[in-house]
């Protein structure tokens, strides 16, 4: 009987093709132009996305409609510094301070009965979710809460607040808006849940 050893050859790589990254190249080079336009386009349609946390993320289509369920506005005063300096607001030039606008839910509109409460904000006697202001933010910074109290809507001002996020930065911090400071309306187009 004689016994066989099998051997095994390893054969050293020779250097990759570069074929099969140059056929990518094309078809990434589409997909960019393809993802740039589609931006593009919905830029002009006015539809704008919004990773923010106080809003649903998604797609926001801007809008005429002065009755709009949010604004996309510029913060003024201290709330303006405030956002700045603590990160709320990113760069952009949506605002006269160099940063972005703030996208909020309408709350309450002219001849209103706002009341602020340490159980959160009722619009004409109606409690609203998740509305009751935080004593602190995400990074254990002092929030500087709104009065509490019974404030009817003056004209020319909406009060802004998300009952979808308890944690959002919103009239419960800083009051009323002037409807001055209001850049566009929107109405959800595409969110998530």
């Amino acid at each position: 009987m004689e016994a066989t050893m099998q051997t095994t050859t390893r054969t050293q790589a020779g250097p990759k093709s570069c074929k099969p990254a140059r056929k990518r190249r094309p078809v990434l080079l589409a997909i960019a132009i393809i993802f740039i336009s589609t931006i593009g386009i919905a830029g002009i349609a006015g539809v704008r996305w919004n990773p923010t946390a106080s809003v649903r993320t998604g797609l926001y289509v801007v809008t005429n409609d002065q009755n709009a369920p949010l604004v996309a506005f510029c913060p003024t005063g201290e709330a303006a510094a405030e956002s700045i300096s603590r990160g709320y607001r990113q760069r952009g030039l949506q605002c006269p301070d160099k940063y972005a606008a703030l996208l909020k839910p309408v709350a309450a509109r002219t001849g209103d009965t706002v009341e602020v409460s340490q159980k959160g904000i009722s619009v004409n006697g109606k409690l609203l979710p998740n509305t009751a202001a935080v004593k602190i933010d995400s990074k254990q910074r002092p929030m500087h809460v709104w009065p509490n109290g019974t404030y009817i809507v003056q004209p020319g001002t909406v009060w802004v607040l998300s009952t979808y996020n308890r944690y959002s930065y919103d009239s419960r911090y800083y009051g009323p808006i002037q409807v001055s400071t209001v850049i566009a309306h929107a109405k959800p187009f595409w969110t998530s849940h």
